[in-house]
């Protein structure tokens, strides 16, 4: 649900991108945007759930890298 989350985060900075001008900017935007929302998920179940930050590391990283991994793509095509 998080990448999911994720997905559509980035399709709402691609439009914005695109009204704006330019998709591969709205693209470069989500990156940072959702490396803090990636690290927000981790705070919470490293916080609340009860997870080590060692636990939870692996879940960060294939939760930030997969949807990053996209808009990094349709940056560099040039979308």
């Amino acid at each position: 649900m998080v990448m999911a989350g994720g997905l559509v985060l980035l399709a709402v900075c691609l439009l914005v991108g695109r009204y704006m001008g330019s998709t591969g900017k709205g693209a470069l935007a989500f990156i940072p945007l959702w490396l803090i929302a990636a690290a927000v998920n981790m705070w919470i179940g490293v916080n609340r759930a009860g997870y080590s930050y060692a636990d939870e590391f692996p879940i960060f990283l294939l939760i930030f890298m997969v949807p990053a991994a996209v808009a990094a793509w349709l940056w560099w095509k040039g979308l």
